[in-house]
């Protein structure tokens, strides 16, 4: 494999960054990796020593199964122990950690007039009295609650307040459309909050989306959120959305309005006490590789985990202001905007909008509105103000796009974390240390603490030293989920089967001779074109070596000579032209950089991409249009479905 020349430059971290920071150095980092895979117990132990435990665990930190052959696969951690995560997450810091009167959230809405400051003892005091109203509701320990909301805090509050009580929440992706939400299994709903939103100019009509989705579920009990956020006056918002309020049907029998039971619903609720590996929550896969699956993850884990990546990920610190751009309604922003944040005492900002409306400096506006000094979002996020370190999320970064992050948005002194994980892992389990990881563009670099990778070939060999396969890993995390839900068949035969002994990503990964690690996109991306495999990630990153490119996404295609093609679909540049002269270019390029194997056979011009509403590609469909296959399967999960239509279109006319 050819590596470009650029990519082996290395960028250390900022002297003024290790001074303070929790993990100062690479021999540090290593010292405590060691230590977290030879004694796992002493290290999760003095993570778990900082949280609540209304009874101590009875039984070791980990205990698992990966391989099939020696029965079914399991992870338990912290056995026998009981907790909170609410608790955990809100009382510990008001009650004994005196940090009531903190900012918890900084909520900025879809209008810049829209804002409010939510402190932890406000945010305690409504998940209360959202607790007590579901529990008036009929709302108990281990029942399901579906939550169809937008980026507001009344999300945060009925996600905490079913963890309060011990309700399993599984929150309902938003589409930009009026579509419906992605399919559910059925019957699982005890409650169901919706919403009326403008997203951009655009208004959503939540509550019509949802009682069209009600007329499949068994339980016709309806929460609906009232059309005013708390804190602020409730005619400027309801001026906003009044044709939501004039077309609503409400149902006196089913839908509750949320102001009028919040008013007069008690402001303490005593915790439900679960045991550790109680379930939190469900929530579904992007569907990135075929029908979304139900992840399920547990409460004593995932508060482990998602607190200590937090805190050493992000290197957080108690005067930090810190900044996720995602949807809670994905992992991200399960793990990085509710749960890892407030386990920290964190100070973050909670955005419901576009990055371009009103206008495209938006994301500027707000970081500077809040002095914003940690900031995690996508590869494809516009440019920003001042901050102290950056996080990227969803695909891999090409290199150009990394040094353009830290170059031009970093002014080339802000660490850019680039983090690989999944629904599934609950968590960053490859990522850099802001002030310990010399960073590589491109390259997802070392494994978290307790995470044990290994590189296997398609006979389930590992592999050792400078090398590329299947990126696997040896044991579990506190934070990996347990199953898929009301299917563990699927969970096993889906991330066991493959390799017996090691849970299987799904994605391919290489390992350079300094021992970096690169994520080089799902298996079903690799090719095997003439007898050589290649990722479909380093000729994207070729092809965005073009000046006219602005994305790329490649496939491959069955050859009658090699076995496999090289499709690729290039997105150009506002004016750029897509032409005979650019396609030879790119073929070009993708010579030079990669070597003749790797030429393209077919370019096609792809005005936009098929994406999940997360931000990742779906190859799967890119495949189907490559081979001129019309029967695409599951949709449900593509935030614009007539993207496929469009390259469809335009296939006849990719050039050869």
């Amino acid at each position: 494999m050819v590596v470009p020349e650029s990519q082996e430059k290395m960028y250390y971290p900022p002297v003024e960054l290790q001074r303070n920071a929790h993990v100062p150095d690479f021999n540090s980092y290593l010292v405590m990796y060691k230590k977290s895979l030879e004694n796992p117990e002493a290290f999760w132990r003095e993570v778990a020593d900082e949280f609540f435990w209304k009874k101590p665990a009875t039984g070791p930190m980990l205990q698992h199964n990966f391989d099939m052959t020696k029965g079914n696969i399991f992870v338990n951690c912290m056995e026998g122990a009981k907790t909170n995560m609410c608790y955990n997450v809100l009382d510990r810091h008001v009650k004994e950690g005196k940090l009531g009167e903190k900012v918890a959230y900084y909520w900025e809405g879809n209008s810049p007039d829209h804002h409010m400051t939510i402190t932890y003892r406000q945010l305690l005091s409504h998940v209360c009295r959202c607790a007590n109203v579901l529990k008036q509701m009929g709302v108990k320990r281990g029942d399901r609650v579906s939550i169809y909301l937008p980026m507001i805090p009344e999300l945060i509050v009925t996600m905490l307040a079913c963890a309060r009580i011990g309700a399993v929440h599984s929150i309902v992706v938003r589409k930009v459309t009026f579509n419906h939400p992605m399919p559910r299994d059925k019957g699982q709903d005890k409650v169901l909050c919706v919403y009326g939103v403008y997203r951009g100019e655009k208004l959503i009509n939540l509550k019509q989306i949802s009682d069209e989705a009600l007329e499949k579920c068994r339980e016709k009990l309806l929460l609906v959120m009232g059309l005013s956020p708390w804190n602020m006056n409730p005619k400027m918002y309801k001026s906003c959305i009044k044709s939501i309020i004039q077309d609503m049907q409400v149902s006196s029998q089913r839908d509750v309005w949320w102001d009028e039971v919040m008013r007069d619903s008690p402001d303490e609720c005593e915790p439900e006490w679960m045991d550790a590996e109680d379930p939190l929550f469900i929530l579904y896969t992007s569907g990135s590789t075929g029908k979304p699956k139900g992840v399920v993850h547990t409460v004593a884990g995932y508060l482990l985990y998602t607190s200590l990546t937090f805190r050493y990920v992000f290197d957080h610190h108690p005067d930090d202001v810190y900044w996720c751009t995602a949807d809670i309604g994905w992992i991200t922003g399960h793990s990085y905007i509710t749960y890892g944040p407030l386990a920290n005492g964190a100070t973050s900002v909670l955005f419901e909008g576009l990055p371009v409306h009103p206008h495209v400096g938006r994301f500027w506006e707000i970081i500077e509105k809040y002095k914003v000094t940690k900031f995690y979002t996508a590869p494809t996020a516009i440019r920003l103000a001042e901050h102290q370190i950056l996080g990227t999320v969803g695909e891999p970064i090409n290199p150009e796009a990394w040094r353009w992050y830290h170059e031009v948005v970093g002014q080339g002194r802000c660490p850019v974390v680039d983090t690989f994980w999944q629904t599934e892992t609950g968590g960053h389990v490859l990522t850099p240390l802001p002030a310990a990881t010399p960073l590589k563009p491109g390259s997802a670099t070392f494994p978290f603490f307790g995470v044990e990778p290994a590189i296997l070939n398609e006979h389930g060999e590992e592999l050792e030293g400078v090398t590329e396969g299947y990126l696997v890993f040896r044991k579990p995390w506190p934070g990996i989920m347990r199953t898929i839900y009301k299917n563990q068949e699927l969970f096993e035969n889906t991330y066991f089967r493959k390799f017996p002994g090691f849970y299987v990503t799904g994605d391919g990964c290489r390992r350079d001779k300094d021992g970096y690690y690169w994520i080089t996109g799902r298996i079903d991306d690799m090719l095997n074109v003439s007898g050589h495999l290649m990722s479909t990630a380093e000729v994207e990153a070729a092809l965005m070596l073009h000046q006219s490119v602005s994305e790329a996404a490649v496939v491959s295609r069955p050859h009658k000579v090699k076995g496999e093609c090289l499709y690729c679909f290039v997105t150009l540049k506002d004016s750029k032209e897509f032409n005979c002269k650019l396609v030879e270019d790119l073929k070009r390029l993708v010579r030079e950089k990669i070597g003749p194997i790797a030429t393209p056979d077919f370019i096609q011009n792809a005005p936009a991409l098929p994406k999940t509403r997360s931000g990742k590609i779906m190859r799967r469909i890119l495949r189907q249009i490559a081979r001129n296959e019309k029967d695409l399967g599951d949709l449900s999960t593509l935030a614009d479905p007539k993207v496929v239509e469009v390259l469809f279109n335009q296939r006849s006319e990719a050039a050869a």
